[in-house]
């Protein structure tokens, strides 16, 4: 009797309350119509990204630290002993064959010279001399007026006087050159290098540094050096019995400017040195570059770049695999699905943003592209392969 007072006194809380458990009956209909997992049900695999391995050809790029030389570097130093009395060149001049480079003001040569002219022009006042008295005596003799003996004694004094001539003028040719070394020319095409005596300052043959240099950059050496492993690569994979064969089969190697850049021209290996250098463990080579505008100089420093080529290497993306106490993996998809952690070796050298396999890969297996953090051993994925050119689009 009581209770049927309070139902009819609470309407409002008893509608309130009929209309949540038709809503809760609902959802839970909802759910269980539309075939959502429940608590505890299988996930979907995840979708990933998978390529197909396919043999590829690629460039790998060895690089040599590298010290650039003229093809001549020629110290000018004077020959003789004066002032500087005027310097025709500045630094960084290109200069020709010949060119005047210096003038040495030094007037005891000239003096020399002056001296040396008047001892061959008394020489030969006296040589004029001793042959007029062979011409005088050499008809008295013939007439028997004199004895022959004074012919002959005349002919020896023409004859010293004549040794005193030639003497004379061999002191004359050495006063000349002394002179002629007061003005200094340019030995070779090149281009002037530091200047650091000026006008005034005193210079002897003996001075230690030169006047200037003359670097004849017209070609331009690189010399770099290969340690022992890098030089048994090189031989293993170069073509030839001997080192001209090896040298012949190189390729053009192309030079990599301090800033990054590429020099332009490229050049050749042309020699190899037959020691290994027993403080360095190292060979040294030489390669060769043209230089028609002069913009190599003696002393830069460059990278050469010898190329090698890899035909039908296997190659993946450095992205696709990921690396462990020293060693490399990647995730290789059976045909059901379900990925695996192999190991790889690759070489140290690589091609751009690709790695070279050795070993652990061959052509058909099926690799993630990427997503590798994610993954585990075993697991299922849903793989969506894709395009060869998408995956090698950066290969150079």
């Amino acid at each position: 009797m009581n209770s049927n007072l309070i139902q009819i006194k609470n309407p409002a809380k008893l509608v309130w309350a009929s209309m949540a458990i038709l809503f809760l009956g609902s959802c839970g209909g909802s759910q269980n119509q539309a075939g959502g997992p429940g608590p505890g049900g299988a996930q979907p695999p995840a979708t990933y990204p998978v390529f197909t391995i396919k043999a590829q050809t690629a460039t790998l790029n060895n690089d040599y630290p590298a010290t650039l030389q003229g093809e001549q570097n020629i110290d000018i130093r004077p020959k003789v002993d004066g002032f500087v009395e005027a310097i025709y060149v500045d630094e960084g001049s290109v200069v020709k064959k010949g060119q005047l480079l210096f003038k040495i003001n030094a007037p005891q040569y000239q003096q020399d010279v002056n001296s040396a002219i008047a001892a061959v022009n008394s020489a030969e006042a006296d040589v004029n001399s001793a042959q007029l008295v062979v011409n005088k005596t050499k008809p008295l003799v013939d007439k028997d007026i004199i004895s022959h003996y004074e012919l002959e004694s005349d002919e020896l004094t023409l004859k010293t006087k004549k040794a005193t001539l030639a003497q004379a003028k061999t002191s004359l040719a050495n006063a000349k050159t002394n002179l002629g070394y007061t003005t200094i020319t340019s030995p070779v095409n090149g281009v002037i290098g530091t200047i650091p005596y000026k006008v005034g300052s005193l210079v002897t043959s003996t001075t230690t540094n030169p006047l200037t240099t003359v670097s004849n950059i017209g070609k331009v050496y690189a010399y770099f050096s290969l340690n022992e492993k890098q030089l048994l690569d090189f031989s293993r994979t170069v073509k030839g019995k001997t080192i001209k064969e090896k040298i012949a089969n190189t390729p053009a190697v192309s030079l990599i400017l301090s800033d990054g850049t590429n020099y332009p021209e490229q050049g050749r290996v042309e020699t190899i040195s037959g020691l290994i250098d027993t403080e360095t463990g190292s060979a040294s080579f030489r390669a060769s570059f043209p230089n028609p505008v002069g913009l190599l100089r003696s002393g830069s420093s460059a990278n050469v770049r010898i190329p090698e080529q890899v035909k039908d290497g296997i190659l993946i993306p450095q992205r696709s695999s990921y690396e462990l106490q020293g060693k490399h993996f990647v995730y290789v998809v059976d045909q059901t699905n379900a990925v695996k952690s192999v190991e790889v070796k690759i070489m140290d050298l690589t091609a751009g943003q690709f790695y070279v396999v050795t070993d652990g890969l061959k052509v058909g297996d099926k690799v993630v592209y990427d997503g590798n953090s994610s993954l585990k051993d075993a697991a299922k994925i849903k793989a969506e392969p894709m395009a060869d050119d998408k995956v090698y689009q950066d290969l150079k």
